[in-house]
């Protein structure tokens, strides 16, 4: 009997003894690598897209506030944290007056029966030649949200917008979504150093828009809009073009919510837009035959 407790404890030890071994053996084994089911981006085109900056949050309101009371970046309605600080704000720094019919005080819609369609993230060498040539086509103009970096990589390109007769408008230098939430200083230069990579293309163009990316409206992001003399500009019709979601389906959108004041919202660049440019030829002759399209104003909203 006592040998064979003697085998049973050792059998035990054993198996113990192996298991570790196992154990110490698997965790010295690299994981297999994680492969991305995202597409890859184009390595010569920069990549947009106007999601909100958390995508786990719900979207936002008509009013730019979330369900529940919180605006888009995590704030309380009035622009301030649940703590009561705006993210991170100058706290000296001027509050701007509510001007605007959109979040924050930033401008939702054209103000007059006029319907502006507007073009963000460009300019893009692919896309935006695409846009201008069915604009051209049409007579109409617009205004473009132009990106620091591409109007500094594509300033050509800055001058055929101008060129056409369309307004232009600051969108920020790398489309940072958290700009809002950037100190006074640092949403400043930001703003400052696109309008002069857009100045180098152009010296003489203005530039009296500000289009926060995301639609991220923060009260610093337009008060140092405005103190540059920058209208904030909105949207009123969203067509979530940068989700790609096909020519049938933007075209769909435009039509079905565009109304007399309405700005609408696209992009010529941020991605593979093509099917916004198909949706252009397809919108045109319907809000031709219903409104009267023009640029925003190049001295800004009143």
């Amino acid at each position: 009997m006592r040998a064979r407790s003697t085998v049973g404890v050792v059998t035990l030890v054993l198996a113990a003894l192996l298991g570790s071994a196992y154990a110490l053996g698997r965790s010295m084994v690299p994981d297999p690598p994680r492969h991305s089911t995202g597409a890859s981006a184009p390595v010569d085109s920069a990549q947009y897209g106007d999601q909100p900056a958390d995508p786990a949050a719900p979207p936002a309101n008509p009013d730019g506030t979330r369900p529940g009371g919180a605006t888009p970046g995590g704030t309380t309605p009035d622009g301030t944290s649940p703590g009561g600080a705006t993210p991170g704000a100058d706290p000296d720094a001027a509050q701007p007056a509510a001007g605007g019919d959109g979040p924050f005080g930033s401008h939702a819609s054209t103000g007059t029966p006029e319907v502006a369609l507007t073009f963000d993230d460009g300019p893009d060498p692919t896309y935006t030649p695409q846009v201008l040539e069915v604009l051209r086509a049409y007579g109409i103009k617009a205004t473009f949200c132009v990106v620091g970096e591409n109007a500094q990589d594509y300033p050509d390109l800055v001058r055929a917008i101008v060129n056409d007769g369309h307004t232009l408008c600051n969108h920020s230098w790398h489309h940072d979504v958290l700009l809002g939430k950037r100190s006074t200083a640092l949403i400043r230069a930001d703003l400052v150093r696109t309008n002069d990579a857009i100045h180098a293309a152009v010296p003489d163009a203005r530039v009296s828009y500000f289009r926060q990316p995301g639609g991220e409206w923060t009260y610093p992001v337009v008060s140092v809009a405005e103190g540059l003399g920058m209208t904030p500009l909105h949207w009123t019709v969203d067509t979530n073009d940068w989700q790609v979601p096909g020519a049938a389906k933007i075209t769909s959108a435009v039509t079905r919510d565009t109304g007399p004041g309405a700005i609408v919202l696209m992009h010529d660049a941020g991605g593979d837009r093509q099917g916004t440019v198909d949706a252009l030829r397809r919108m045109l002759p319907d809000l031709i035959s219903r409104f009267r399209l023009e640029a925003l104003p190049v001295n800004g909203a009143t």
